[in-house]
Parts: C-alpha cells; structure tokens; sequence
C-alpha cells in the first residue's frame, strides 16, 4: 500500500474539516422568540411572518412563543433569573430602560447600519436607546387621539377640529361631553377604555393629561424624584378634573364591554389609540373620524412608544436573532403589520407606501402628532415599572372616588423609594 505524504495528510485533513464545518454551518439554527399575546390582528400577522421566515429560507427556525400581556413583565422578569430568557424579546418601549440597566438586553449598534436607523422615525430610536445605545428596534410606533361618531358630533353642533393647529381647548372639550351627553342616542359621552383594567394602559392613555396641564410622572432633569411633578398643583387640578369626568357621568368606569363606541353606538367618543381602527372602520365607516389629542392645559400631549424588539443577553445566537429581526423591520414586512392593527409604520420608507397614513389618509393625524412635537415618552429610567404600577393605581383609585392628592403622594413615595433602594439606578455600562 503507497504511503501517504505528510502534505497529502494534512490536505486529506484539512478537506475533511472544511466539509465538517459546511455540514455544520448548513445544519439550521433554532432560536425561540416571545412576544405578547395581544389584539387579534397582531398574533395572526406574526404568526404568518414566522412561517414564512421559516419557509423562505433554511438558516434559522424561529420557535414562537406567546405570552398574556397584562403579566408579561412579570413573566420575563422571572424568567432573566432564571436564565430562561429566549433569544429575541418582544416587550412595551418604556420597559427597555429597566431591562437594559439590568443587562438583560444586548445593543443592537452593531448590526444596525447608519442608513438603516436614519430610516426609522426619530421616536422609535429615541425608545430604543438607553446609556447612548441602541438596544430596541419596533416595526411600529403609537397614536393616541379621540376617535369620533361623526353623525353625533354634527347633530350636537360640536366643531370637528382636523389638525394639531385646531384642536380642542379644554372649555370646547367640556362642553362637547355636555352636547353630547344630552343626545338620545347617546348614554355617555366618551369611553375611556377602563374596560382594559388597571395597568400600562392607564399610564399610557392618561399620563399626557397631567402632562397637559404641566405636570409629569417623574422630574426628568434627573430622574431621582416624583415628588413636586407628580403629586403637585398641576397633577391635582388634571386628576380632580379626570375624577369628575366619571362622576358626572359623561364617562363609564365600568363599561359591559369593548364595543360602547364602535358597536353599541352609546358612547359619541373613543379615547384609545390606533390599534381600534379596524374595529372601529368596521362599526363606523363614515361616520368614524379622528380628532386629535385636546389641549387640556396649556399645550396637547400624545403617548408614544409600542412594543418592540430586543436580543437578550442571554441568547446562544445573536446573529440568528438579527436576521430574524431584519426580516420583521422590511418595509414591506412592517406594513404588513400596521396594515392589520392600524399603528404607525416604524420606518419612512415604509410610511410613504401607506395609504393610511399618508396625506389626507384617516390616519394622518398620528404621523402629524409624532412630527409635531405633540408626543411625549414615557420616562427612560429603569424605575419605569414602579413608576407606572404606583400611577396606574393612583389613577384606578381616583376614578373610584379616592382623594386626588391622597394617592398621588402615595404614588410618589412608591416611585421614590424605589430611586432610593437601587441608588439612583446608576448607568454602569
């Protein structure tokens, strides 16, 4: 038998670890995936992308997994001390701040090209990044605003405002509950959506009342204090004002169901945010129409901010991740979704292929509110959780009848002790 030279070894060795790594590099990686188990539209748009990702190509098989979303913080919580996080994470804006403090979340600087974040609107970057890094990217952001009954309104003789320069001033909006209360059809004027129950829809939906009328949910020069911002005389006027909505009964705190507005047809307004444009299309039709945010103080105030997206830190497979995530912020993939649950598409180019967000669309007053320095984030600071539990309790109690300054400094004690127990929350990466 001839004897094998030392080069023709060592070439034979080196052909057999080269096919081993192709065979091994070929072999598909299988990353798990949560996001929350939200409006109907969003489960059935995710669940299609995930198999058509999976179908498309034959690198990564994306493992989805759906979680409630009124304990989903909760859930991903115990889960980073267990060390069970997946390997991509979706989860509301405001708790990013918290998850990145905590080295929950990886940055996402790296994979994300100058051109690429230069696409997506201002207020998603801005959502994403904490400690100058970018850890979160959303394939949508919010609108908040007043859906209207537009048959309602013109019979009650209430002026229909169509932009940010002609919005309502707190008198209008008053004597528009007053109108239309006082119509037939109507057994309450505006629905508040207490339906959702106590949670981040109430720090969400009714914190940019306070910050109307000047006050916040927190000192944002430093973020080490409540106190003075939330539970001052600007934050007592705007809750004793919220407060009296419900016992006049121009609004409902326990409404039967969802459909007050858009079905029933019992409640003239809808306070919510895009994710109603379809139920409320479907209901309406022409007479739906949205009115934008009212200055209740001295200016108009809009929520921001959506779920989004986030490698964890504990994931095995980063770049598995991304292109999975890549895959959900294309234009086309990202229209796909605002298309079904009617929120704002997170990149430009995405949003001039939008019909109904473009010019003249029915949506166009959220783009306009976001672009109009009318949105306001919620607070980036890892307090956030505590911040928005203590309010949305305050709130609950106050609609209840509850004394307003009461449980507004019971609120800013909570959010205080907080700072106080984590030392400030330090940025220490």
């Amino acid at each position: 038998m001839k004897k094998l030279s030392l080069f023709t070894l060592i070439l034979l060795t080196v052909l057999l670890l080269t096919s081993f790594t192709l065979t091994a590099l070929a072999e598909p990686v299988t990353i798990e995936v949560w996001f929350h188990s939200g409006k109907g539209e969003e489960r059935e748009v995710l669940d299609a992308q995930v198999e058509d990702f999976n179908a498309m190509q034959n690198e990564v098989i994306v493992k989805a997994v759906r979680l409630p979303e009124g304990s989903f913080n909760e859930q991903v919580s115990a889960a980073a001390l267990a060390g069970d996080l997946p390997d991509l994470l979706d989860f509301d804006g405001p708790f990013l701040y918290n998850y990145a403090w905590a080295g929950h979340l990886i940055p996402l600087d790296y994979y994300v090209s100058d051109y690429l974040r230069d696409d997506f609107l201002p207020t998603i970057i801005a959502q994403g990044t904490y400690g100058g890094k970018l850890y979160s990217l959303g394939t949508f952001d919010s609108g908040l605003a007043i859906w209207g009954n537009k048959a309602y309104l013109k019979k009650a003789g209430v002026r229909i405002p169509t932009s940010i320069k002609d919005t309502w001033t707190l008198e209008e909006f008053n004597e528009a509950l007053k109108k239309l209360t006082a119509l037939d059809e109507v057994e309450y004027a505006i629905d508040f959506k207490m339906n959702y129950g106590q949670g981040e829809w109430y720090t969400y939906g009714f914190s940019p009342i306070i910050q109307s009328w000047g006050a916040d949910l927190i000192d944002r020069s430093d973020f080490q204090s409540a106190d003075g911002v939330l539970n001052g005389p600007e934050a007592v006027e705007a809750m004793t004002w919220f407060q009296s909505l419900f016992s006049k009964g121009y609004a409902k705190l326990q409404p039967a169901g969802d459909d007050d507005f858009y079905g029933r047809k019992i409640a003239a307004l809808s306070f919510v945010g895009h994710w109603m444009w379809n139920p409320h299309n479907e209901g309406l039709g022409d007479d739906l129409v949205l009115l934008p945010m009212p200055k209740f103080g001295d200016k108009a105030v809009t929520g921001m901010g959506s779920w989004n997206w986030g490698i964890t830190s504990q994931s095995k497979n980063p770049v598995a991740a991304w292109k999975f995530l890549e895959y959900l912020i294309e234009p086309e993939q990202i229209l796909r979704m605002t298309n079904a649950n009617g929120a704002v598409p997170a990149r430009k180019s995405a949003l001039a292929m939008s019909d109904l967000f473009g010019t003249g669309g029915p949506l166009s007053i959220f783009v306009e509110q976001l672009d109009g320095g009318v949105a306001v984030p919620r607070p980036e600071t890892p307090a956030y959780p505590t911040i928005t539990t203590a309010f949305a309790e305050a709130v609950q109690n106050i609609v209840s009848g509850a004394d307003v300054k009461t449980e507004l400094d019971k609120a800013v004690q909570k959010i205080d002790q907080d700072i106080e127990d984590n030392r400030g929350y330090p940025i220490t990466n």
